[in-house]
């Protein structure tokens, strides 16, 4: 039988937990929650809803204080972050014909129905696709010179978050990257076996809470 799938709320108790045990330093970068009128305010903006993964997420942290890697790949936008990208780039591509396909690509640069709910290590969003259709609300990559990146996708951020609290309290991986921990206390993800980061040594993350 397949797991059921936790909510945002459920997996980041989990992933607090942990961090908060394991890696306190990285778990105090995470902001409170995000206010009704914050998460009003950017869906004024933004002209939709937000995705109700997301929503749920913000009302459990709004982002985090500095880029972090707490997450396997992305660092999580604060509210005015997430309006912040989502306008630079409709402005961007607006004026660079950005949100239409090229010929040679799948999707288009940018569009507006892209919400960017992470960013990472180089700046590409980590956007939630809220067009219309089967794949509503799936996770991607979007920003740099292509087209937006939907290639295996998750299918949702709730899909994402449930995988992190699931590794780590019971091992495991989230796709190909492993929690470790460096010698200054802080997190990182990699693929297994890895046991250096620039040079300094780092050891696997222990699994579960003491």
């Amino acid at each position: 039988m397949a797991q059921q799938l936790l909510p945002p709320s459920e997996s980041w108790r989990l992933i607090d937990a942990w961090l908060a045990t394991r890696v306190p330093s990285d778990f105090a970068l995470l902001d409170p929650p995000a206010t009704p009128d914050e998460i009003r305010n950017a869906e004024r903006i933004l002209g939709t809803p937000l995705p109700g993964d997301l929503a749920e997420s913000l009302r459990c942290h709004n982002g985090v204080s500095t880029w972090t890697t707490i997450l396997p790949e992305q660092s999580p936008l604060t509210v005015s972050g997430i309006v912040d990208h989502w306008q630079t780039c409709v402005n961007v591509a607006v004026e660079n014909d950005g949100l239409a396909p090229r010929p040679w690509e799948d999707e288009p640069w940018w569009h507006p129905l892209w919400v960017p709910w992470a960013e990472s290590a180089d700046g590409a969003a980590q956007v939630i696709d809220l067009r219309p259709g089967p794949y509503a609300g799936r996770l991607g990559w979007a920003g740099h010179s292509g087209g937006g990146d939907f290639t295996d996708s998750w299918p949702d951020l709730a899909s994402l978050l449930h995988a992190v609290a699931q590794v780590l309290h019971e091992g495991g991986d989230v796709r190909g990257l492993y929690p470790y921990l460096t010698t200054q206390g802080g997190m990182w993800w990699d693929a297994e076996d890895c046991h250096e980061l620039n040079g300094q040594p780092l050891r696997a993350a222990p699994v579960g809470l003491p």
